[in-house]
């Protein structure tokens, strides 16, 4: 599995693995215990995983948010060291840290705390996307060298 392979429902907590498309949509999986399965019709809005980025001040504009899981999972390995229930300025303080170039005009306290709800679920999950992209990301810098 890797981040093309989950998605998001707009309107839903959690997210989804994508099983396969279907007339009316596409099948969907939750990513948590219950595995209950979902068919997100055209009228909700799915969201790939690969597909989303966090606005940044860089030239680029975004960062993807592959790649800010990647670098929270090098940095803590899963130890956030947040509270329970964080502030607002410390998950800032958090998002600051990881991404030093977020733009804090346009990503919110609650794009930050979902940012952290999905890096937990993928985290138990399935942590093998964490380490697969970092071994992907690795393999394509050897061959850009």
């Amino acid at each position: 599995m890797n981040f093309k392979d989950i998605a998001t429902v707009s309107g839903k907590p959690g997210l989804y693995k994508v099983l396969k498309p279907s007339r009316t949509g596409v099948i969907l999986e939750s990513l948590d215990a219950k595995k209950g399965k979902l068919v997100a019709g055209m009228s909700q809005r799915v969201s790939i995983l690969s597909d989303i980025s966090i606005y940044t001040l860089t030239e680029e504009g975004a960062e993807p948010l592959e790649s800010v899981m990647k670098k929270i999972e090098a940095e803590f390995a899963g130890d956030l060291g947040l509270d329970a229930n964080p502030d607002d300025t410390e998950l800032r303080a958090f998002m600051k840290h990881i991404l030093p170039d977020v733009d804090e005009d346009r990503v919110y306290t609650s794009d930050i705390k979902k940012l952290i709800s999905w890096y937990k679920i993928i985290r138990t999950q399935a942590p093998e996307v964490l380490q697969e992209s970092a071994e992907s990301s690795e393999e394509t810098e050897e061959k850009e060298s």
